[in-house]
């Protein structure tokens, strides 16, 4: 059956447009016309293109490293569908090989079973630098061996990220990586400049969460944010909950990644979507603290932020127009993980994955959300 969604506004990745109707079917964006004999309905607000996120640690009360199961990653997307997230990467934070292998084997699970909003999975660390770990277990960090290797090149996985130090993994790894369509995100690093370049230069794509648990710039050494801020190539993300990074420090970033290569991330833990304000991870007690969660030493502890929050803050941190945040939130991940075509615009066969956004004021909030034509909230 075909629906036709007519809204006040639809912003298809490129331009705004007034009334313009959308056609789905099987799932798919059919045409941007009437047809007759379809089903038409008409929506209140902006229509847009389903936000990605590439780094999400839970959400709905539930965390990958926690509870490594089909159940989490649906409990996962139903928190995040609420705030317009259509589809993400389930982050796994540094862990021991037998955690890697079940949530690779709950993954390829859900890839099989098509579990509605996830696009594969993101292994953050644990081939990190003990200086920059974070909250990240410091006995589980430790080198890149064959066993971590045969994993992240497992081919049915979906989209796959691993976030690494460049000091702790040489570029021979690196290679063999993205030669198994790893997207390689340097984070949780302490590289000084040449380092970074050389991971860059084998293949490195992206950098996690930008300015967090990374190689400062200073005058006499560009370090990892330096190499992030000039290389043209690579995409950025960042946090912008107001806490992670200060707000002249995320304006510095974008002018020198305004080239669609910056995108919003959450990294949001289990709180999200949830009554939970307190949780326990790898020896720390974590709070949640208005819009923040804290770690029981001071660190923070990931974010309780969510996508349509980030867009809201783009808009006010970076003083750009509601395209370009949005962009950043659908579009700009989406060419970084190589999947444009299909997701992160509203175009003619692309996954009709889309957000229905309230246009009442100047901070705009879900409505609605579909997955695949489907509404999930």
């Amino acid at each position: 059956m075909i629906t036709t969604l007519i809204a006040d506004q639809l912003f298809d990745g490129s331009a705004l447009h007034d009334n313009r109707p959308i056609s789905i079917e099987d799932g798919k964006i059919l045409c941007f016309d009437t047809i007759q004999g379809a089903k038409e309905v008409k929506l209140n607000g902006l229509l847009t293109a389903g936000f990605i996120d590439t780094q999400v640690n839970g959400g709905g009360g539930y965390l990958l490293n926690q509870d490594t199961n089909l159940h989490t990653l649906k409990a996962m997307t139903k928190a995040h569908g609420m705030y317009g997230t259509t589809g993400m990467l389930p982050t796994l934070i540094t862990s021991d090989l037998s955690k890697l292998n079940e949530t690779a084997n709950v993954i390829s699970s859900a890839i099989k079973q098509n579990l509605s909003g996830i696009l594969g999975v993101h292994f953050e660390g644990p081939h990190i630098s003990a200086p920059k770990k974070g909250i990240h277990n410091s006995e589980q960090i430790r080198p890149l061996t064959d066993q971590e290797l045969d994993i992240y090149c497992r081919d049915d996985l979906g989209v796959k990220i691993v976030t690494l130090a460049p000091e702790n993994v040489n570029c021979e790894i690196i290679k063999v990586l993205v030669c198994h369509n790893v997207h390689v995100c340097l984070g949780h690093s302490n590289a000084d400049y040449l380092q970074t370049q050389a991971a860059l230069n084998a293949g490195a794509t992206g950098f996690t969460h930008l300015f967090n648990a990374m190689s400062g710039l200073a005058s006499r050494a560009p370090n990892m944010v330096g190499a992030a801020l000039l290389d043209e190539h690579s995409w950025c993300g960042i946090i912008l909950d107001g806490h992670h990074v200060h707000p002249m420090s995320a304006k510095l970033a974008y002018k020198a990644k305004a080239n669609r290569k910056m995108m919003l991330v959450t990294d949001a833990m289990s709180t999200i979507a949830s009554e939970q304000t307190e949780l326990h991870f790898d020896g720390h007690d974590i709070s949640l603290h208005g819009d923040k969660l804290l770690s029981n030493t001071g660190q923070l502890a990931g974010s309780a932020l969510n996508m349509i929050t980030a867009i809201n803050n783009a808009k006010d941190i970076l003083s750009v127009p509601l395209s370009e945040a949005l962009n950043m939130a659908s579009l700009y991940p989406a060419e970084f993980l190589g999947i444009a075509s299909a997701r992160g615009q509203l175009s003619i066969g692309a996954n009709a994955d889309i957000t229905l956004l309230s246009t009442n004021n100047s901070s705009f909030q879900v409505k609605k959300t579909w997955i695949g034509g489907n509404t999930i909230f």
